[in-house]
């Protein structure tokens, strides 16, 4: 697994909202996108509720903050490039409607779930791979899960951070071929 994150209600708050310290005018963006009437709402709540109304025009504005404010937290280096997928109306409308439909609903988890529950796993082999500077799924959540299932290896790539860049590609290669035969 990459990027690793548990849809605890800490770690969606963190990433609708509290990375948006680190992103101060791209997180205005994308929540002043939300029309005053849903204000009141967590964003992910407001979000998912565009993302299902009835005009099309609203669900593919929607869709396009929500992929802009995904782009931006991922963004930790100078150089990065606006992940290409987001082009795409058919994948960017898919993409929203996924994270916001799981993550407004907890995954449909216990807040700690995964967490709590992983050590039954046992000695069952994972390799979690995560990078060091990633603000938008911050490391401790891979460390946590590393440390409560006995199988696993964390695998942390020091220049990478949410995104595939940093070597990131390379550390899931190699995490992968462990398990070829």
């Amino acid at each position: 697994m990459a990027g690793v994150a548990t849809t605890r209600r800490s770690e969606v708050e963190w990433i609708t909202e509290g990375v948006g310290r680190y992103f101060p005018q791209e997180w205005e963006r994308f929540r002043d996108a939300v029309p005053a009437d849903l204000r009141g709402e967590r964003l992910v709540d407001a979000y998912a509720r565009l993302l299902a109304d009835p005009d099309p025009a609203v669900r593919e504005k929607a869709a396009r903050d929500w992929c802009d404010w995904e782009d931006s937290h991922v963004r930790v280096h100078a150089d990065h490039r606006p992940d290409p997928r987001y082009a795409d109306p058919v994948f960017r409308m898919r993409f929203a409607r996924l994270v916001t439909h799981y993550w407004r609903h907890h995954a449909w988890l216990e807040d700690g779930e995964i967490l709590a529950g992983v050590e039954k796993l046992g000695h069952v082999p994972g390799v979690l791979v995560h990078g060091r500077i990633d603000l938008s799924s911050p490391l401790r959540t891979a460390w946590e899960l590393s440390k409560a299932w006995p199988g696993c290896d964390l695998v942390i790539v020091e220049e990478a951070g949410h995104g595939t860049g940093g070597g990131m590609g390379d550390a899931l290669k190699a995490a992968t071929r462990r398990f070829a035969p």
